[in-house]
């Protein structure tokens, strides 16, 4: 690439960094500090916002620094740059696995609402989250076992899986179990989502408290359409062009143009920086947001000590006087 297309691509990337980092870790305090945000299923939600926040503390900042300050490369073969390609595959396949198991936890929660707690207890919970690192870390793990490699890449700045037909065969399996399987699920599950609330919303429902019954607008059914409806449009934009790239660079043997090699990429990476702002889209999160900002700044300003007493010379005194009964005039206040 030209030296401004170079440029270009490490604005974007120390962008897409900041934008990851700013938004998981905001996404982290609102579940500290909001307690009604805990749930059994805490750790998927946790557990791909890391993923993101990792991902924007390490491989980002590395394409980045390539792409800004143009070394002459790394050797594939170094500790650093199989380090840095088995924390890419590790925290992108995690990612997209936490966040598909956070969908199918809504999904149940949404559809299955009445044996929803027996159906995610904490226990399962549990299990499938080690399930998801176990994998993540296995699929990670193959590459410098031998099965599949890690070298740099010039167009990519990145360190990360060599797509060759000599790797065919791990690369075709990696996406179809890693990345196409998650997808489809995740998207597959939002739209079933979508359809529900799009016809609940024609009918209308009514939901009752202790107190008393109010109905639900079918507003409120269409605005978390959206959000789910923005939730799958992104993982679609973001995923498609670097697995459509990686395929053709794995199948043909020909390698993609630059320019395309690193626009797949940074949208990819993107992702990690779109996830937490979404999820704060969701009514619960967005109301959650609202109260964690407003104790923030409550807190300074009952911090500050607040004084309104006048000053000595300028009191005034409200104390009635005892006149006599000659003067019927009324009680009227003095300054003293």
């Amino acid at each position: 690439m030209v030296d401004a297309l170079k440029t270009l691509y490490g604005t974007l990337m120390a962008v897409t960094s900041a934008a990851s980092v700013c938004g998981n870790l905001l996404l982290l305090l609102v579940l500290l500090f909001n307690k009604d945000l805990r749930s059994d299923t805490l750790g998927l939600t946790v557990s791909f916002s890391l993923s993101d926040l990792a991902l924007g503390l390490s491989t980002i900042p590395f394409g980045a620094h390539n792409s800004l300050s143009q070394p002459s490369g790394h050797p594939s073969e170094g500790v650093l740059c199989q380090g840095s390609g088995f924390i890419f595959l590790l925290l992108q396949t995690s990612s997209i696995h936490s966040l598909t198991w956070a969908t199918v936890d809504k999904f149940t929660e949404i559809c299955f609402a009445l044996s929803y707690r027996s159906i995610w207890t904490t226990g399962r919970s549990r299990v499938v989250l080690v399930l998801v690192w176990l994998f993540c870390l296995v699929n990670a793990t193959l590459p410098l076992l031998g099965f599949g490699t890690y070298a740099y890449s010039e167009s990519r700045f990145l360190c990360c899986l060599s797509f060759t037909p000599d790797n065919k065969y791990f690369v075709v399996l990696w996406m179809l179990l890693g990345i196409v399987a998650p997808i489809l699920t995740m998207c597959s599950l939002y739209g079933y989502i979508v359809y529900v609330a799009r016809k609940q919303a024609r009918r209308g429902t009514f939901m009752c408290n202790e107190l008393h019954c109010f109905y639900v607008p079918a507003n409120n059914y269409l605005r978390s359409s959206i959000v789910m409806v923005t939730t799958s449009v992104c993982v679609l934009v973001c995923w498609l062009p670097y697995i459509s790239v990686c395929l053709y660079e794995t199948l043909s043997g020909q390698q993609s143009t630059a320019v395309t090699s690193a626009l797949s990429a940074w949208l990819v990476l993107t992702s990690s920086a779109l996830n937490p702002w979404i999820t704060c889209m969701t009514q619960t999160y967005r109301a959650a947001v609202r109260r964690s900002v407003g104790m923030f700044i409550r807190k300074p300003l009952e911090s500050r000590p607040q004084s309104f007493a006048l000053h000595p010379t300028n009191h005034i005194s409200t104390t009635s006087t005892t006149r006599p009964p000659s003067s019927p005039k009324a009680p009227t206040a003095t300054l003293s």
